[in-house]
């Protein structure tokens, strides 16, 4: 979940900014802070950062970053993790430095803060068995109580918000790239996915089709075993008289809507494509649009959700025997 704040208890709307990140003044330095609870995923956003051209440093010391900031000019964004376990750490100086760099009209600051509920920390620290920060001799559960405390006045002045209980790594890193990669170098990017409605939509996506009216592939006994990839089952799917009605008229309001996405700063778009099981016709039609949007120039990317699900089942079951 992500929450895009003009000031506290406000949230921004993607028509008042351009996307998230920096709003692209004329600073010498474009600085993001990076903090939230431990365990909410900050190492994880600082190394997505890094990968897509922030400097980064974790746990600098409050008293070094004026001197950082006195040298030269930076080419590129720098991205600070800053969490409990800073040397000079505290929830006031860390409030009157972000008010400090704020009136600085040298500096563009933005400050991130990753969110979590408290029992998927709580879940995540007994699986890693770390000692938390704050209650070293003491359960997480303690020390998850005390950070909380500590850090709602920071939360409180967040511009961004994530709330990273129902993510993954790779999934914390999407989403780091979504908002923060920079525009000036991206153009509109495309995902499309296929997904099975039995398993629910996958987080994140736009625009949802649901395609599950179309002739199902599954009840050819030639067809069953395979999916929406193969020529012969999406041959099947698009003799459907409805099928070219569909894809055209989808085709068309996919063709308005990326220009008009594109022009107002999105970074990413995400289309969704849903049947029954997620093998045959919500694949054979994520296909068909992400091989048309390619062959428009466009950068697009694709998914299926299920077919990646039974490859990793697969490849655990062959595993275990191996073993």
């Amino acid at each position: 979940m992500v929450d895009r704040r003009i000031s506290p208890g406000r949230p921004q709307t993607a028509g008042q900014r351009k996307g998230a990140g920096f709003a692209g003044r004329d600073a010498v330095h474009q600085l993001l802070l990076v903090t939230g609870p431990s365990g909410a995923g900050r190492s994880t956003a600082i190394n997505a950062l890094e990968d897509i051209g922030y400097e980064t440093i974790d746990n600098l010391p409050f008293s070094l970053l004026p001197r950082l900031l006195d040298g030269p000019p930076i080419d590129r964004p720098l991205a600070l993790g800053i969490d409990v376990r800073n040397r000079d750490f505290s929830t006031s100086a860390l409030i009157e430095l972000v008010e400090t760099l704020t009136a600085n009209p040298a500096v563009e600051i933005e400050l991130l803060y990753l969110d979590c509920r408290p029992d998927v920390l709580l879940r995540r620290y007994s699986e890693t068995r770390r000692r938390h920060p704050l209650a070293p001799g003491e359960s997480p559960i303690r020390g998850i109580e005390r950070e909380f405390d500590l850090l709602a006045p920071i939360r409180l002045r967040a511009g961004v918000l994530l709330d990273t209980s129902d993510m993954r790594p790779h999934d914390l890193c999407a989403e780091i790239r979504h908002w923060f990669a920079s525009r000036a170098d991206q153009q509109l990017a495309v995902s499309v996915h296929s997904f099975s409605y039995k398993r629910g939509l996958p987080r994140g996506i736009d625009m949802v089709f649901d395609v599950r009216f179309l002739t199902n592939p599954y009840w050819q006994e030639d067809l069953r075993g395979k999916d929406g990839r193969d020529s012969a089952v999406a041959a099947y799917i698009e003799k459907d008289p409805l099928f070219a009605p569909f894809f055209g008229r989808v085709g068309d309001l996919v063709g308005m809507l990326l220009p008009a996405y594109a022009a107002e700063g999105k970074a990413h778009l995400s289309i969704g494509f849903g049947c029954t099981g997620g093998q045959h016709r919500s694949v054979a039609v994520a296909e068909k649009l992400a091989n048309s949007l390619a062959k428009d120039a466009w950068q697009v990317s694709i998914r299926h959700r299920e077919l990646e699900r039974h490859a990793m089942a697969a490849g655990n079951a062959t595993r275990g025997n191996g073993a």
